[in-house]
């Protein structure tokens, strides 16, 4: 057995923790660029408490809040020039994962020259960056344990990670406790893209003992909890009984936040699969969330992939107490229907006439996700496999 882990990120983990981020922030910068989306982490009283905690400790901030869903590569260079402007010596991103994404793009181009998308291509390499902490607010990207940085560039349609070692996050600040504002379909959109991360990871061809074993518990966590903290929070918005006693509110937010957290940390070695690789270009095409696009796309590529490795797809079906990994495929369209997402491409604005784009942008940005994949893929079958998704 021969393997290689290595993942520099510091995590805090815990109920509140987000109190101390003067704490955390103060040894990488007196001065930071703090991102966030345009409204929530003000709406929420998240960027104000932030603020105070900062400004008592006499850190230095300037505020860049235009992220958007499916960051831009043009976003980050933005926020990156700003950084420059105002000699930020760190980057502190408030949200989710897109606020992250970008900003692990924002503190990336703050300290390199040339075309953002030839790092994201390959063309280019740097391993340097502006220091980066994070407090992320949904639990689903899982970007505060990796060094991804998802972008897409709004000129090609292409939707691609920016990768280096250098934006893994130096401090991330994962406290449940910011998690509990999201909406019950940010809640399902967020947990189900955890749940691709940590199965792809596990079935994975670059999957190895460390990853195997935090993304078996990953997927055992969102067994157990995504639906029914789901129906809470949905039941609790509606005006209706709590579902979940207190107690089970609190260990189930704690327990997809860790989960969202595994899930980030394992593709950071063992990558995504196939999953990924097709949702992709769905949302770079028609600026989709990428949770809502994985929830039509996942079952049909487990379907499709299981019986390239039936012990370790079998292992999973159990989880959900299903027999064999034949079944996870149904398990997962199960779970979609509990969370009330959408089961098709149609449904989404997509037409049939786009297949030939999405199956040569596959290739453009995922032909890495593809290898990863258990099973043999052909252009053919990634053409199949979208036409079942209609």
């Amino acid at each position: 057995m021969q393997f290689s882990y290595f993942l520099p990120v510091h995590i805090e983990f815990g109920w509140y923790k987000v109190n101390d981020v003067a704490e955390f922030v103060k040894p990488y910068g007196k001065r930071v660029l703090i991102v966030t989306g345009r409204s929530s982490a003000k709406k929420s009283g998240l960027y104000d408490r932030v603020v105070e905690k900062l400004d008592a400790a006499q850190i230095g901030h300037v505020l860049f809040d235009e992220v958007d869903a499916n960051p831009l590569t043009t976003t980050a260079l933005k926020g990156a020039d700003i950084a420059k402007q105002n000699g930020c010596d760190a980057v502190l991103a408030i949200g989710g994962g897109s606020i992250m994404d970008c900003a692990k793009g924002i503190a990336f181009m703050a300290v390199n020259d040339g075309d953002i998308n030839d790092y994201i291509f390959g063309r280019s390499f740097s391993d340097n960056a502006l220091p980066l902490i994070v407090i992320p607010t949904t639990c689903g990207t899982g970007s505060e344990g990796n060094g991804f940085g998802v972008l897409t560039n709004p000129k090609t349609g292409d939707k691609k990670s920016l990768r280096c070692n250098a934006i893994v996050p130096k401090v991330s600040i994962v406290d449940p406790s910011v998690m509990t504002t999201m909406p019950s379909s940010v809640l399902a959109s967020v947990g189900f893209d955890a749940l691709c991360h940590n199965i792809e990871a596990y079935t994975s061809k670059m999957a190895q003992p460390f990853t195997d074993a935090l993304s078996y518990y990953g997927v055992q966590l969102l067994a157990q909890y995504l639906v029914p903290l789901y129906k809470h929070v949905k039941s609790v918005a509606s005006g209706e009984s709590p579902i979940l006693t207190d107690e089970q509110v609190k260990t189930a937010w704690e327990s997809i936040t860790l989960a969202s957290t595994i899930g980030g940390m394992v593709i950071n070695t063992a990558g995504v699969t196939l999953g990924h690789g097709l949702e992709h270009p769905v949302s770079g095409l028609k600026d989709i969330t990428h949770g809502v696009g994985l929830a039509v796309i996942e079952p049909v590529v487990v379907d499709f992939t299981w019986s390239a490795n039936s012990v370790k797809f079998g292992a999973l079906a159990r989880i959900f107490n299903y027999g064999d990994g034949s079944e996870l495929g149904e398990a997962l369209h199960t779970i979609v229907s509990e969370l009330d997402m959408i089961t098709n491409l149609t449904e989404l604005g997509l037409t049939k006439g786009d297949i030939p784009w999405l199956v040569d942008n596959v290739y453009v940005v995922a032909a890495g996700n593809l290898a990863n994949t258990v099973a043999d893929v052909s252009r053919d079958d990634v053409e199949r496999l979208y036409r079942k998704m209609f």
